[in-house]
């Protein structure tokens, strides 16, 4: 086992537990990993199959959904591990149905990862993109259990593909197979000597597909939309997104939004409102008021509805003419396939190399991007505007998500043949 990485593993355990005393969040995972072998005692029995899935965080987890539910539904005999290791991830999806056990995952250390998998005992691990945990991944190698990576996508400033990431490619030969999103993705894996590589495509295109076969979980919303010219759509928005769309909205009196911040509080929810020139509201008021049997009449004169629950954003980007989707003002853009399959245009900023989707996307013509706040405003103003191209913005984005649909049935296929 490499010494650099288990120093290196220590002291990130060590700082965690030191920043828990200042930040609720990584308090929040701290408390969460000290609790876990005692719940998984309760829960994992002598006999039963396991197949441990592990998400980084929520992301990762609607990435990994359609292949979950799909287990689920064919392999009745099988028990679901559902493993995260970042809170906004754990605590979203701590009660999700379709998983037999919910837990954080306890810090990639010799002796935990060897607990870890001794409690368990799976007799699959599927890794969902990424998370390479070097003595998880070792251990479950050396016990010979099948071990997968799913809908992965490789760039060349990575780690393994570096003169000096012999330990970070060790990580990689500890998976039976490597399921990816893209050809680049096998030559370069190919370039460092890594096989057993298959092309597949991204599960959470066939997510995003299922999303939109469901119905609206606020029907009533639709009133807000009724009489615009557009509704802007603004999903998991961060500040530096919202110092440029909400100064663009309130110059717009016309157009009306639905805004979904990426993380939020009371006091961000009322800065939020604040900032927009005219009535906002907060979805929970909104759908509290329907449920007393409230009008939509009352809501009239709403210029924007603020998402304060999770689990909404993917089905109200039906009710959108355009996305806004935040962070690549950030560390990355989020998901743009949630907004794209509904048939809208999306627009991101700078900071979205990392996803395959966005540059198909922008040379298919439906997305757009730009480095600042001119260039943000400027699509906006166009798609505004120009309701044609607004509409061949849209199929493009649509027609993309359909054409890339298929992946998880391909990868349950090649992981349960027996139970296609």
């Amino acid at each position: 086992m490499n010494p650099l990485y288990n120093t290196g593993l220590q002291l990130y355990r060590l700082g965690a537990r030191i920043a828990a005393s200042r930040s609720a969040k990584v308090k929040k995972m701290v408390d969460g990993q000290s609790r876990v072998f005692d719940y998984l005692s309760q829960r994992i029995r002598p006999g039963e199959r396991w197949i441990w899935i592990h998400a980084a965080s929520l992301g990762e987890f609607e990435q990994g959904r359609p292949l979950i539910e799909m287990i689920k539904e064919r392999d009745r005999s099988a028990k679901i591990l559902l493993t995260f290791f970042s809170p906004s991830g754990y605590e979203v999806r701590k009660d999700y149905d379709k998983a037999d056990a919910v837990c954080y995952l306890p810090f990639d250390t010799a002796s935990l990862s060897r607990r870890f998998l001794d409690t368990v005992n799976p007799s699959m691990a599927i890794f969902i993109k990424y998370e390479f945990w070097g003595n998880y991944l070792t251990e479950l190698r050396r016990r010979g259990v099948p071990t997968y990576l799913v809908s992965a996508i490789f760039r060349r400033e990575q780690s393994f593909f570096k003169w000096w990431g012999g330990w970070f490619r060790e990580m990689l030969r500890c998976f039976t197979q490597i399921y990816v999103q893209d050809q680049h993705s096998v030559e370069l894996l190919a370039s460092i000597g890594i096989k057993d590589v298959c092309i597949t495509g991204d599960t959470r295109l066939d997510r995003v597909s299922d999303v939109k076969n469901k119905p609206l979980k606020t029907p009533s919303l639709t009133a807000l939309t009724a009489d615009t010219p557009m509704t802007l759509v603004a999903g998991s928005s961060w500040e530096p997104d919202e110092d440029i769309y909400i100064p663009w909205l309130n110059s717009h009196p016309e157009v009306k939004a639905i805004i979904a911040p990426h993380e939020f509080d009371d006091a961000r929810l009322a800065r939020l409102k604040e900032r927009v020139d005219g009535r906002a509201v907060l979805l929970s008021e909104w759908s509290a008021h329907m449920a007393e049997g409230g009008d939509p009449a009352d809501f009239a004169d709403v210029r924007a509805v603020i998402v304060d629950c999770f689990g909404q954003l993917s089905s109200l980007y039906r009710l959108g003419d355009v996305a806004y989707i935040g962070g690549g003002f950030g560390k990355s853009i989020h998901n743009i396939n949630e907004a794209a399959v509904y048939g809208i245009p999306v627009v991101f900023g700078p900071h979205h190399t990392k996803f395959k989707e966005a540059s198909d996307l922008l040379r298919a013509g439906g997305a757009f991007s730009a480095s600042d706040a001119t260039g943000i405003t400027a699509a906006l103003d166009r798609l505004l505007a120009d309701r044609a191209a607004r509409a061949a913005a849209g199929k493009a984005a649509s027609d993309y998500i359909a054409s890339h649909i298929g992946a998880t049935a391909q990868i349950f296929n090649e992981l349960f043949p027996s139970r296609r």
